[in-house]
């Protein structure tokens, strides 16, 4: 008697894209309720944000979050400003990709940090213009 092959598993969790990988072909729909509650928590998130960009204080959360000489955060011409701007931008990239990676060393405390300079930053470099 001949042994039945054994072929990949298939599971109703998803579909089998187009490398023959199972996984889901496009992002689950919430139910109302559920997508009431995640319009909710973003629009709570979203005020967070907004009201630490208005407490930010560049002085002494800058060298928190990202590596910056007492030079660089003193200055607050357009250009320093820019420069800041530059780095918050990489460090926030960086952050985004280990969140969506799931690495152990992703924080959402310093994502939303870094979320609240890149605002005040902004809203500094536009009130210089």
């Amino acid at each position: 008697m001949q042994e039945p092959k054994v072929g990949p598993i298939d599971d109703d969790t998803g579909t089998r894209g187009p490398d023959g990988r199972i996984g889901r072909a496009r992002p689950k729909r919430l139910c109302p309720a559920e997508a009431a509650v995640a319009a909710t928590a973003r629009q709570a998130v979203r005020a967070a944000v907004r009201a630490g960009a208005v407490e930010y204080r560049r002085a002494s959360i800058l060298p928190r979050l990202v590596p910056v000489a007492p030079a660089e955060v003193a200055d607050d011409s357009p250009a320093g400003t820019r420069r800041v701007l530059a780095l918050l931008a990489r460090a926030l990239r960086s952050e985004r990709r280990r969140g969506r990676a799931g690495h152990w060393s992703y924080d959402l405390n310093r994502h939303i940090g870094l979320r609240q300079a890149m605002l005040a930053e902004t809203a500094r470099l536009q009130a210089a213009r």
